[in-house]
Order: structure tokens, then C-alpha cells, then sequence
């Protein structure tokens, strides 16, 4: 019979936005609870769970979801009380994603990391200071950790997706955020400021980052930042297991096998760019 590690409560970190101009707190509470029913995708989101996560009244998050369903961005299940993520906001994805999209250069990458490893292999996006998964590609190895899975989102720093992308950013806004950032009641000691400079000095150091057991206990991490064509760290691909999986020998395994297909696809995409621009 298949274990599972048991799967974390939904969770949704709005993007820390500084220097903003007046009058965009309406744009920021929509986007936060867009964000929050995206994280909730297929089964929802009640009103009550999106004032939770948002951290907004109630009453102010059902008006703004029944604005966001009579514009097509959300619909709302009458049988369940949930809302969910629309119609237009799928026409919107699919135009975007001819600009923004690596899925399809990415999801060989994602299968053969699995393929080889046995363990869950994922890709993620940085979206401001927080971190998405977009693809999940699960291993032979039977006990799965649900830690991470497509549409979940974490704040840099947290899983080794976020610690990779944090490391290689530049030294000033790696710096910046460790600053404004509080994790640290919310994820543990181990997300202090303080600590998190050691993981990203760790990480800088081997290349990859490696997350052990830092979220849900036994559960381990590695990443490896994909860089865009300005050389920016703006993906990661990972894996995660059962900390038994990522004994110190294996892990340079891992690390090796990470970095190269993360320089891989960071290669392709800049080749498709440089196709684009010309």
C-alpha cells in the first residue's frame, strides 16, 4: 500500500509590495484573494477560508469574489458554497503563457529528474517574493510527500525552490527581503533572517539548495535555480522526499543531476529569446 506524508493546509502569502501608489489597496485585495482561490484549485475556496487566508473581513472578500464572478474572473459553486477560478481568467492564461510559460521546454527536464531520482520532481516560478509550482512529476519511489504540488505557493526563502531562487538573486535584493521578511512565526526558527543568511550562503557554496525536513518533518528538498536571458534566477526545478531518500552521499547525486538540467533548460530558453528577439 502507498504511504503519503500528509499534505499541509493550503496557504497563500501575498506578494510584499513596497512603494506602491496611492489608491492601489483595491488591486492588492483583489489580487490577494484571486491568489487565494487559485492555491485552493480544483476544490475551492469558502468565503470564510478566503477572509482567513487573506487576512480581510468576510464581508469585504464575498463582495470582492462576487464582483470577480459577475467579470468572469471567478465562478461560484451554489451547491457547495465554494468559489473558483473562471473563465476569463483561462482565455487570459492562455495568452499570456506564450510569453510567460516554460511548461512545455521545462516538462521534459521535470520527467527525466523523476525518472532517474524516483522522487517528486517539480518546477516553480518566482511571482514577486513568492515562489508557484507549476509542474509536479512523481518518481517510482512509492512514499510521496504532498509538501508541494502545482498551484501552491511559498515565500522565497521557504522550500528549496524559494532558498534557490533567494540565493542567486542579486546580493542587494537577496538583502532587501531578508530585511522586510517575517517567517519566521509562521515557518520557525529555522526562517529567521539569521538563518536563512546561512542557507543562502550554503547554497551559493554548493549551487543548490537543500531544505531538510524544514516544513513538514521528513520531508526533504533540493532546488536549483533556472535562469532567465537577463540572468536573473526567475524558475527552480526541485525534489522532494522522505529524508531517508537524501543521505549526504546521495545528495551530491541529486545535486549534480539538478544543476545539470537546470542549466539545460536555462540554456534553451535563452536560445528561444534570442530566436524571439530577432
Amino acid at each position: 500500500m502507498k504511504q503519503e506524508l500528509l499534505r499541509p493546509e493550503h496557504i497563500v502569502h501575498n506578494v510584499v509590495m513596497s512603494n506602491s501608489p496611492a489608491g492601489t489597496q483595491v488591486v492588492g485585495r483583489l489580487a490577494s484573494v484571486l491568489r487565494a482561490v487559485s492555491t485552493s484549485m480544483p476544490e475551492g475556496i469558502t468565503t470564510t477560508q478566503a477572509a482567513q487566508t487573506t487576512g480581510l473581513a468576510r464581508p469585504t472578500v464575498h463582495r470582492l469574489l462576487s464582483a470577480l464572478v459577475t467579470e468572469g474572473f471567478c465562478d461560484h459553486d451554489n451547491r457547495t458554497g465554494r468559489w473558483l477560478l473562471g473563465p476569463e481568467l483561462y482565455l487570459m492564461g492562455a495568452v499570456a503563457a506564450e510569453r510567460y510559460d516554460i511548461s512545455e521546454l521545462a516538462r521534459e527536464h521535470v520527467a527525466a529528474l523523476a525518472e532517474a531520482t524516483g522522487e517528486s520532481a517539480f518546477l516553480s516560478a518566482r511571482r514577486g517574493d513568492e515562489t508557484v509550482c507549476l509542474l509536479r512529476q512523481d518518481g517510482a519511489f512509492p512514499i510521496r510527500s504532498f509538501v508541494l504540488y502545482e498551484g501552491r505557493r511559498f515565500p522565497l526563502g521557504v522550500a528549496s525552490a524559494g532558498i534557490a531562487i533567494l540565493a542567486f538573486l542579486p546580493e542587494q535584493s537577496t538583502e532587501r527581503y531578508l530585511k522586510n521578511a517575517d517567517l519566521e512565526p509562521e515557518y520557525g526558527p529555522a526562517h529567521s533572517p539569521a538563518q536563512l543568511r546561512k542557507k543562502v550562503a550554503e547554497t551559493r557554496q554548493l549551487g543548490y539548495s537543500v531544505n531538510p525536513g524544514l516544513i513538514v518533518e521528513g520531508s526533504w528538498g533540493m532546488g536549483a535555480a533556472v535562469f532567465d536571458n537577463s540572468g536573473q534566477p526567475a524558475w527552480a526545478l526541485s525534489l522532494t522526499g522522505i529524508h531517508t531518500r537524501f543521505e549526504a552521499q546521495r545528495r551530491q547525486e541529486l545535486g549534480k543531476l539538478l544543476l545539470h538540467h537546470a542549466h539545460e533548460l536555462s540554456t534553451k530558453l535563452s536560445a528561444r529569446n534570442n530566436l524571439v528577439t530577432r
